[in-house]
């Protein structure tokens, strides 16, 4: 689908203090507050994104095995959301959505980009990228971009420079499935080597990041750190390896579907370089200043993790699929410790920097998620959204095990529509995070009426469906 924008539109609102002017949405509360908070100073924005990782992976939340020592820090310090979800269950479509604010659905990138793809994140949309060259940002991206096919694939290739990245480090060139952790880097082979001896992918992302912080300590920067891991094939550090495989309780290879060595020999390293742009930031002075984000892109593989307590993983829309983990440190609006359990998603956090920079996104450019600004700076404040959905049509199924599907939750009810049998799932997640008891068929009312939803929301953004069979009645395992 292409896009309805064009470059250039974002624009300062008087004083930065104006009303929002989203397409089909009302005035986003909490701009002037959040504005008048700060004194007016725009805060530096760091975004991390784990590939892959899953909502059980870090020691905040409840993982024993696993050491992120520095990223458990960061949620005591900020805040740590129980409900954050990623709009996909895939990459390409996360990402997607991060840059624009808008449902894959809208965008028409609904599935992983292949390096052939025709597809891309066409340049005409706003990204957040330009929303922060909008307010006098540096902007800056390290690492997976996974928005484009490839020249070398005979592909029209958009870089993250297409986008409003004034940097794109450690960017892939060519196709990335598979992994490439050492040096040197198949999906770039023009990127020179850093460090000494054995370079390792996430340790110079890790440096990358902790130099721009310290290139761009001068002025406002946001700055887009994308790991690849731990996307499988996972490939830990050996002596990082060894460690875990030592531990207690420790799986075998790199391919244990719990307590895997590799996966946190990876994470550690992820951790550790988050640890050392909280110190860079220390140093400079700029930890006040600066908003850290700490999140993932969809669920963890269940081929080589657990996601349990949620069901599931990667590539399904079952919960351990698409919920993230999510932690955010803003010191002085952020309060230290705070847990958030209102649902989000990740188009949210384009109206949210939006809010946070005081400037009005391209009135042509519907966004679809809200500012969670509000939630921000008190985990009790009430957002005007509650429902939340997924699109993800395939012509067959992952070769994870997903299939073709679309879902809804509103309040605690999710709803599950599988689109090659026309069968629906219908959960209570307050009752059952892990979704073991389908109550479609005890309550087909509430299923009819969030399939209608569905089905309306879909109508709305113009989703394109796959060949499917005629729906059965909700809950009906035809």
């Amino acid at each position: 689908m292409s896009p309805t924008t064009r470059r250039g539109f974002l624009r300062r609102t008087a004083g930065g203090l104006g009303a929002f002017a989203f397409t089909g949405s009302r005035a986003l509360p909490g701009l002037a507050e959040a504005i008048a908070t700060e004194g007016g100073k725009k805060p530096n924005v760091i975004f991390f994104l784990g590939d892959d990782l899953g909502y059980s992976e870090l020691g905040c939340y409840g993982n024993t095995f696993n050491e992120t020592p520095n990223l458990d820090r960061l949620a005591r310090q900020g805040m740590r959301f129980t409900d954050a979800y990623a709009a996909a269950p895939v990459c390409s479509p996360y990402r997607a959505a991060l840059m624009t604010g808008q449902w894959p659905a809208r965008i028409g990138i609904t599935d992983y980009l292949r390096p052939n793809d025709p597809k891309h994140l066409a340049p005409g949309y706003t990204t957040i990228a330009e929303v922060f060259k909008s307010a006098g940002y540096a902007t800056g991206m390290i690492g997976k971009w996974h928005l484009t096919g490839y020249e070398h694939d005979g592909a029209v290739e958009v870089q993250p420079t297409d986008q409003g990245f004034d940097e794109a480090i450690v960017s892939e060139r060519r196709g990335i499935g598979g992994g490439s952790y050492w040096y040197p880097y198949h999906f770039n082979p023009a990127i020179a080597q850093r460090l000494p001896d054995k370079e390792y992918l996430v340790d110079r992302v890790n440096l990358e990041a902790v130099d721009f912080v310290e290139r761009h300590k001068h002025e406002p920067f946001f700055l887009y750190v994308s790991h690849y891991a731990v996307h499988t094939r996972l490939v830990g550090k050996p002596d990082l390896v060894a460690k875990y495989e030592a531990k207690p309780g420790a799986g075998k290879g790199d391919l244990a579907r719990k307590n895997n060595p590799h996966l946190a020999a990876q994470l550690e390293v992820i951790d550790e370089g988050v640890g050392m742009v909280m110190r860079k930031l220390d140093e400079l002075g700029l930890a006040d200043d600066t908003l850290l984000i700490f999140t993932g892109d969809n669920g963890g593989e269940d081929q080589v993790t657990s996601n349990a307590p949620l069901r599931a993983g990667k590539s399904t829309l079952y919960e351990g699929g698409i919920r993230e983990p999510l932690l955010v440190r803003w010191p002085g609006v952020v309060p230290s410790g705070a847990v958030c359990r209102t649902p989000t998603v990740n188009c949210d956090f384009y109206p949210t920097f939006c809010a946070i920079l005081g400037v009005r996104p391209d009135p042509k450019q519907p966004v679809d998620g809200v500012s969670i600004l509000p939630i921000l700076k008190d985990p009790s404040a009430r957002l005007h959204r509650d429902t939340f959905y997924w699109h993800y049509p395939l012509d067959k199924p992952h070769f994870l095990g997903g299939r073709s599907a679309g879902a809804i939750r509103q309040g605690d009810w999710k709803l599950i529509e599988f689109f090659d049998t026309g069968d629906v799932e219908l959960y209570n997640l307050a009752d059952d995070p892990g979704e073991r008891n389908d109550l479609a068929g005890d309550k087909p009312e509430k299923a009819r009426e969030l399939l209608g939803l569905l089905e309306d929301w879909r109508r709305s953004v113009s989703a394109q469906m796959p060949a499917r069979k005629e729906p059965t009645r909700p809950g009906a395992k035809g």
